[in-house]
């Protein structure tokens, strides 16, 4: 029989909640029967698999789901996030699979406890102490964006544990502490959850700076006790006047986190008596028009202090939050913050996107209530797309462009229908564009802000309306990376920037694989419409399985098909041409007068031909190797293929030997960027060397790119001032020439 006795206090201070506790909690918003049992059989499942677990703290280990599903049930989530609350560690930490799951609560649900366990198996261990901390929390952010209701039960999951830390050793409380501080504490704070983030931080501070803590709760007590009743005397004056105006309101006090007053004295370097913010008086009305009327109210009856007015309801923070903040001296010289703001406003100011989120029986399918909780997570659309953008970044430079784009960001800029973009300090309107939309970016050419036409790199500020001036005809160029200052816009600019080189790329070798063909095709008698017509031929389609042309063109620009390959399955056969014939009594060594390469001492009869091994070009020193049934070879005179053996012949180049051209394998080293190989290939066409074969690749070992090339040069001369040329390109910073 379960349990139904309500909440006991633990030595922690914190209530322990029963599953009958739980119950009372979502049945008050879930009344759909089949929701209800679903809920209740996660539990089941959850209570039989750890029936016989315990926590550090000895409580059995059931105690931990519930409390996690209490706090989930505390912000209206639904009934998959409580189920996926109260199964989170089965998977991990029992002989429940994934599999199990699904069939027994469906995708829905499996999917959520799927990414929680993923992010609970992080195991890291060939790194640093450091970037074992940056990895790790990179995989937290990684496997919380793919699902709001992860994140949800994930902080919901953090705050009981740190909640019950004192069962931990010292160690692992800092630990914790410091991962809550910097991992989770953002996320709630992006998400508006202002509950569960100041909870997290002052229990993170509680641990990570006990003694500051200590001495800010000692501080906060005392000015509470000393303030008082001044605190008591000022609600009760404005309470009076706003009955007598007639405006419906209900008031309650606040005091500031420790964690909030510990960031001002220790961050920002603020006295405690200069924090006026610690006690505030929160004014809940019920219409935005009776807010604007009490803060006139509040105005003409104490003196407000100058510069600390603050309109969060024209002007809403990106997490939602909506209030007017004010700080006023009151009649006896105790100086009070006064927020104001509607119910709605109150219940999102504490609960954030889950007031948003919040589960409502029937309405999740209504397209209203979907696009605004779209709207108002459109950084976490951000977020994933961060994470997808940065997946080459290292774990420590992902976290920094994390904080500095989202989390840290407080510049709000407004489009002109009004929406908020949140942008970080110094971004331009070129980040604007892109956060608007990647194509918006892409095309973009120019902003209109207040009105004002200006450039891309015009810095924005809070306030500013800006409008992003687009052209079809527009694209990225390398000096928008310059520009842009969020690591958002600048991915986006590569990616951009990677599908124009990649689109030049492809034409480049379109050009050069059809080039390849024609003079295959012209050196056995055929001319570029013949050969076009030959290639129609449907024997190269179920020999090769191209798309189309350019697809075959692409191929043989990388030698995959060869062009002789080709020739072979159209059995092309070289016309005969009028040279061809040998006239009785001519030798047939004339084959041999077309070759550049001729040798010493009067050998004859000998067929020669150049090594591919080496690829010699007239100007390289080159000597003769006699090869068994195959006549001359010529190779260089370094190549490892001939050192050492006998039967070598001295041979020279030919004098005049007229136009040509000849293969020469080459590999640069270069450090990568965008455009690199566009510049490469622009660098050898302005010297008009062709290039018949093109290969990049990152070396692991190195992390620099390796670019392989085939030029087709006349001679070493030509081939040398293509190797200066090159090295006088950004990012290349060393060329050979290959040996096979």
């Amino acid at each position: 029989m379960e349990n139904t006795s309500k909440a006991l206090v633990p030595n922690g201070g914190y209530p322990m909640h029963t599953i009958e506790d739980l119950k009372d909690l979502y049945f008050a918003y879930i009344k759909n029967e089949e929701d209800r049992a679903k809920v209740f059989d996660a539990y089941a499942l959850a209570k039989l698999k750890h029936g016989n677990q315990y926590r550090k703290s000895g409580e059995p280990y059931i105690q931990h789901p519930i409390e996690v599903a209490y706090i989930c049930a505390e912000l209206q989530a639904g009934p998959a996030t409580l189920a996926a609350a109260l199964l989170h560690d089965v998977v991990e930490d029992t002989d429940v699979t994934i599999e199990d799951i699904e069939k027994r609560f469906g995708k829905e649900i499996a999917k959520i406890v799927d990414a929680l366990t993923k992010i609970q198996r992080m195991k890291l261990s060939h790194m640093t102490a450091e970037d074992f901390e940056a990895e790790d929390h990179r995989k937290i952010f990684l496997g919380m964006a793919q699902d709001v209701r992860v994140i949800i039960v994930k902080l919901a999951d953090r705050l009981h544990n740190m909640r019950t830390l004192d069962s931990l050793s010292p160690e692992r409380q800092q630990a914790l502490a410091k991962e809550t501080i910097e991992v989770f504490t953002p996320i709630a704070h992006r998400l508006g959850i202002y509950t569960v983030q100041s909870e997290l931080e002052d229990l993170s501070l509680k641990y990570l700076e006990p003694e500051k803590y200590k001495h800010i709760v000692d501080l906060t007590n005392e000015r509470f006790s000393r303030k008082k009743q001044a605190l008591e005397n000022l609600k009760k004056r404005l309470a009076d006047i706003l009955y007598e105006q007639g405006i419906p309101f209900r008031m309650e006090s606040r005091v500031k986190s420790i964690y909030s007053i510990y960031r001002k004295m220790y961050k920002k370097d603020k006295n405690f008596d200069d924090i006026y913010d610690i006690l505030a008086i929160r004014v809940i009305t019920e219409s935005v028009l009776n807010c604007y009327e009490i803060l006139g109210i509040v105005h003409s009856t104490y003196k407000p202090i100058p510069g600390r007015f603050k309109d969060y309801i024209a002007m809403p923070k990106p997490n939602m939050y909506q209030s007017l903040h004010t700080s006023i001296l009151s009649g006896d010289g105790n100086a009070f913050e006064i927020q104001i703001r509607t119910e709605e406003m109150d219940q999102i100011a504490e609960t954030g996107v889950a007031a948003h989120w919040k589960y409502k029986e029937g309405s999740y399918n209504q397209a209203a209530e979907q696009q605004d909780i779209e709207n108002n997570l459109a950084w976490f659309r951000d977020f994933v797309s961060l994470s997808d953008e940065n997946a080459t970044a290292s774990a420590k430079e992902y976290l920094s462009n994390l904080n500095s784009d989202i989390f840290e960001a407080n510049v709000y800029v407004f489009t002109p229908l009004g929406r908020v973009i949140d942008l970080p300090a110094g971004a331009t309107t070129l980040d604007f564009a892109y956060k608007i939309h990647s194509k918006v970016g892409d095309s973009a050419i120019g902003a209109v802000v207040n009105n004002i036409g200006v450039p891309l790199n015009t810095v924005l500020k809070t306030g500013d309306v800006c409008e992003i001036r687009t052209s079809k005809s527009a694209s990225p160029n390398d000096s928008w990376l310059e520009i842009a200052k969020t690591a958002s816009a600048k991915a986006k600019i590569r990616r951009a920037l990677q599908k124009k080189h990649d689109a030049f790329m492809k034409d480049e070798k379109i050009r050069q694989g059809k080039q390849s063909l024609i003079e295959a095709f012209r050196a056995n008698g055929f001319e570029e419409e013949e050969m076009m017509k030959a290639l129609e031929d449907p024997r190269l389609q179920n020999e090769f399985h191209f798309e189309d042309l350019d697809d075959l063109f692409i191929g043989v620009s990388s030698r995959n098909p060869t062009p002789s390959a080709i020739m072979d399955v159209l059995k092309i056969r070289r016309k005969p041409q009028p040279g061809d014939y040998i006239k009785k009594g001519q030798s047939k060594n004339k084959a041999n007068d077309n070759c550049p390469v001729e040798v010493a001492g009067g050998i004859k009869g000998l067929a020669i031909s150049l090594a591919h091994c080496c690829d010699p070009i007239p100007g390289d020193d080159i000597i003769g190797f006699i090869t068994q049934g195959k006549g001359i070879s010529i190779h260089r005179a370094n190549c490892p293929n001939v050192a050492n053996t006998k039967r070598l012949v001295d041979v020279s180049w030919k004098k005049d030997l007229g136009i040509g051209s000849y293969p020469v394998d080459v590999e640069l080293l270069c450090n990568d960027r965008a455009s690199l190989l566009a510049d490469i290939l622009s660098c050898l066409g302005a010297k008009s060397v062709a290039v018949s074969d093109l290969n990049a690749h990152l070396n692991q070992e190195t992390m620099n790119t390796v670019v392989n090339l085939t030029l087709r040069v006349p001679d070493a001369k030509m081939l040398q001032d293509c190797f200066g040329d090159l090295l006088g390109v950004k990012g290349v910073f060393a060329i050979k020439r290959l040996l096979h």
